[in-house]
């Protein structure tokens, strides 16, 4: 009864809430790979709001509190990459929220180590975690994402295995400074939205984007 009254209070509040869902794989095997990235923007930004992730919630590690006086819920799914949808769209349904107010992070090798972009929408470019989330909201799109750039495997080296290395110093550090610029982009998409955040933000990474893409991690 309590937990319905809460949950009620909650999502009733204004403004609506935001689910922010971190996307990688749960155990120490895969801490810190660039799988992960997901993972510990999200982890990274519970912290810095002084929100604990305790709770395990439709099948994600979850947590919510408030952000300048927005609600927020905060999800890594624990269903491993590729059925992240199966928690992602259980967590949307429960708290009836509209695809717009769902933000996902994820890794990308389309950008390079440690570029940020915010998107609206888009498809999953073959990226399993997006292709399960876009599946479970009945093939709907348009929900917005925090792309995470983890670069490209060098040489002739497996995607897979690529995306399932830790990173080297270098990567590191570049990854540990774009978890700083995630959160204030965060921040700013809780405070004025996403459309009107990802304007500046998109513009910023745009230049470190050049800045960086011809530099080796």
């Amino acid at each position: 009864m309590l937990s319905r009254i809460y949950r009620r209070n909650f999502c009733t509040c204004s403004p609506r809430p935001w689910l922010f869902v971190g996307l990688g794989n749960p155990g120490e095997k895969y801490k810190g790979t660039r799988h992960n990235v997901g993972f510990e923007m999200l982890d990274a930004f519970a912290e810095s709001q002084g929100i604990q992730m305790e709770t395990v919630h439709c099948k994600a590690m979850f947590g919510k509190g408030f952000v300048n006086g927005v609600p927020v819920l905060l999800a890594k799914p624990l269903t491993y990459m590729n059925l992240s949808g199966e928690s992602t769209g259980s967590l949307a349904a429960y708290y009836k929220l509209p695809l717009n107010r769902v933000v996902v992070f994820h890794d990308d090798m389309d950008l390079p180590c440690g570029v940020l972009r915010l998107h609206p929408k888009g498809g999953h470019h073959s990226h399993n975690g997006l292709k399960s989330v876009i599946y479970h909201f009945r093939a709907n799109r348009e929900f917005p994402r925090l792309r995470i750039g983890i670069g490209r495997p060098p040489g002739q080296m497996d995607p897979k295995a690529f995306m399932l290395q830790k990173f080297n110093l270098t990567a590191r550090e570049r990854i540990d400074a774009a978890l700083v610029e995630g959160i204030h982009a965060l921040k700013q998409v809780l405070s004025k939205g996403f459309s009107e955040s990802s304007k500046c933000f998109n513009t910023e990474q745009k230049y470190k984007h050049i800045r960086l893409q011809t530099l080796p991690t």
